[in-house]
């Protein structure tokens, strides 16, 4: 088998096209084309010299197999073949390609995993105790801000001190997947966290700086940072387990279900194009759900 690819090499001229296409005109995000990259070098290492134009259906089935045989899951291997199926259809348009063999191709089937969250004792336990200097100040903002809104890290690291946080009203409006805008209420206790953070803020930002949250020396604080704040006050509070941005808008989206069994409206409020991706947190609520309907259904009280 040949080595794998370093993944931030270079690729074909054609691959670089697609990929900038996809960041300028569709303006996908940075997390998307990383993965799409990624799909591409493996399609290149499978294809093993051979011109990604001549491979067809059957090649792409082994591919896959190989994939699998290597222990990449399901989800790894559908991320790869919608970056090649992308891939195939600019070829077709840009280049002339004859085919796409990746239609009809689907990955093997992975195990549903269910989102893990954090408990509300635990979210108040992550979130209750004070700060005590101003860069715990700012982190307990953004945490708060995660668990009231439902954001996504990038959506959070992406916010301007001066544009999408609204205090006055309670509202938060943010670029969510594929450039959607949406606003979501913002709690009273996040609000509240949000207002120390912005009275402390101009301590340490650069002047002009526009990111509402910056790092110690003044500058807009990355997505990275973020996580690895957050798992560092998980450990010293002693919560038992790995508390990850993601983590904080699963604990949101189920507290919120549990507690209204709306399921559009956390449709909403997460962002989610279908309703399938909200699906899943009615799997971590039925034991719940079930307790309600047994207590209070007129046909299941014995």
């Amino acid at each position: 088998m040949p080595p794998p690819l370093d993944p931030t090499s270079p690729l074909p001229a054609d691959f670089e096209a697609w990929l900038d296409w996809l960041a300028t005109q569709r303006r996908a995000s940075p997390l998307t084309l990383k993965a799409y990259r990624a799909g591409l070098h493996a399609l290149l290492r499978l294809a093993d010299g051979r011109p990604v134009v001549e491979l067809e259906v059957q090649d792409i089935r082994r591919f896959v197999a190989r994939l699998h045989g290597e222990g990449l899951q399901g989800r790894s291997i559908a991320r790869h073949l919608s970056s090649w199926r992308g891939l195939y259809r600019w070829l077709i348009r840009q280049h002339g390609a004859r085919a796409n063999p990746v239609l009809g191709v689907r990955p093997p089937k992975s195990p549903s995993a269910l989102p893990r969250v954090l408990s509300p004792e635990q979210a108040n336990a992550l979130l209750d105790p004070e700060a005590k200097n101003l860069l715990e100040t700012r982190d307990i903002a953004i945490f708060e801000l995660f668990y009231s809104s439902g954001l996504r890290v990038s959506e959070v690291a992406g916010l301007d001190v001066n544009g999408g946080l609204d205090l006055a009203e309670g509202m938060v409006t943010v670029a969510g997947k594929r450039n959607r805008s949406r606003s979501v209420p913002v709690g009273s206790h996040a609000a509240t966290a949000l207002a120390a953070w912005l009275a402390v803020r101009g301590q340490i930002a650069r002047p002009g700086e526009p990111a509402l949250f910056v790092t110690r020396s003044g500058g807009r604080l990355s997505a990275g940072g973020i996580a690895s704040r957050l798992g560092h006050r998980a450990r010293l509070l002693g919560l038992g387990v790995h508390v990850h941005p993601h983590m904080l808008r699963h604990s949101f989206a189920s507290h919120l279900l549990q507690s209204s069994g709306d399921l559009r409206a956390v449709q909403e409020l997460l962002g989610h194009a279908s309703i399938r991706s909200t699906q899943v947190y009615t799997h971590l609520d039925f034991q719940h759900l079930a307790k309600v309907y047994d207590a209070a259904h007129p046909r299941a009280r014995k």
